[in-house]
C-alpha cells in the first residue's frame, strides 16, 4: 500500500511546501483539499493547473485525489451540484489526479430512499462526464451515508466504473461497522482508504495515529488479508480544530506507525 496525507491537515500551506514535507517525511502522495481556501481549487487559470502538475511531477509525488466538497445527495435543483463536480473533474484531469471526492449530504428532512436516488440520479449523470475525462468519482462514508452499508445503497444503484467508493474510517465505525464489514461492502468499489485517529466518540479532536480509538490495525489486517495494495491517505483534521497538534511534527511518527501496522499484517 501507498501512503499519503491530505491537505486538509495543513490548510492554506502554500505548494511548494506540501511537496516538501511529503518528500521530507516519506509519504508518496497527496490528498488535495480543493476548496477556495486553499492553493488548489477549480477556478485555477490553465497556466496555475499547469504549475501546479509540474510541481507534483518534478517532486516526484503524486497527487492522490481532490477533496471537494459537493453533496450528491442534497435537496434542491440537480444542475448546481452537476455543474460543481463538473469543475471538479475538469481540475482532476489537468493535474493528472485520478479521482475526485464527494460527500452524499442528505437532509434529515428527506426520507432514505430519496436521499439515495438523487444521490444515484446525479452520479449516474455525472459518471458519464468522468468517463470521458478517465477520473474517478469517490463517494465518501460521511454524513447522511456514514457507513459502508449507507454508501452502498447509492453505488449499487448507480452502478457505474467510473463511481466508486472512499472509506473514511472514523465514519464507518462511528456508524458502528466493523473494519471486516466495511470493506466486504465497499472492495468492489473501493478507491482508497482516509485513515485517522480520535479520542473517543464524542470527541473527535484528531489525533496522531495510534493515539486514539480507531480500529486501524484492524483496518490495515482487512485490507492486507484481501491483497489489497491501493492507498491508505491520513486526513487529519487541522482545519476544523484549530488547538489540534500541528500536523508537520506528525507525519515521521504517523508514517512509522502505518508501516509498523503493514508490517504486522503481512
Amino acid at each position: 500500500m501507498k501512503l499519503a496525507f491530505s491537505t486538509l491537515g495543513v490548510p492554506g500551506l502554500p505548494l511548494p511546501d506540501v511537496l516538501r514535507l511529503a518528500t521530507e517525511h516519506g509519504y508518496h502522495g497527496v490528498e488535495l483539499r480543493a476548496h477556495p481556501e486553499e492553493p488548489v481549487h477549480p477556478r485555477l487559470t490553465p497556466t496555475e493547473r499547469a504549475d501546479v502538475a509540474a510541481g507534483f511531477e518534478a517532486a516526484g509525488v503524486e497527487v492522490l485525489g481532490l477533496a471537494g466538497y459537493s453533496r450528491v445527495a442534497a435537496p434542491g435543483d440537480d444542475e448546481p451540484v452537476l455543474a460543481e463536480i463538473r469543475a471538479l473533474l475538469d481540475l482532476a484531469r489537468d493535474l493528472g489526479a485520478p479521482s475526485v471526492r464527494v460527500f452524499p449530504g442528505g437532509a434529515p428532512e428527506q426520507g432514505p430512499e430519496e436521499a439515495d436516488a438523487t444521490a444515484a440520479r446525479r452520479l449516474g449523470t455525472a459518471a458519464e462526464y468522468a468517463a470521458d475525462l478517465g477520473v474517478r468519482i469517490l463517494l465518501e462514508t460521511h454524513d447522511s451515508h456514514r457507513t459502508a452499508a449507507d454508501a452502498m445503497r447509492i453505488l449499487g444503484l448507480v452502478g457505474h466504473r467510473q463511481v466508486g467508493a472512499l472509506w473514511d474510517v472514523m465514519h464507518t465505525w462511528l456508524g458502528g461497522e466493523q473494519p471486516v464489514e466495511s470493506f466486504a461492502a465497499l472492495s468492489p468499489h473501493l478507491g482508497y482508504v482516509q485513515v485517522k485517529d480520535i479520542a473517543s466518540a464524542d470527541d473527535t479532536t484528531p489525533l496522531p495515529l495510534g493515539a486514539g480509538v480507531l480500529p486501524l490495525a484492524d483496518c490495515v489486517e482487512v485490507l492486507s488479508h484481501h491483497g489489497w495494495d491501493g492507498w491508505l491517505c491520513w486526513e487529519y483534521e487541522k482545519r476544523w480544530y484549530a488547538d489540534a497538534a500541528p500536523l508537520p511534527a506528525l507525519l515521521s511518527p504517523g508514517r512509522a506507525h502505518l508501516t509498523r501496522l503493514l508490517g504486522e499484517s503481512a
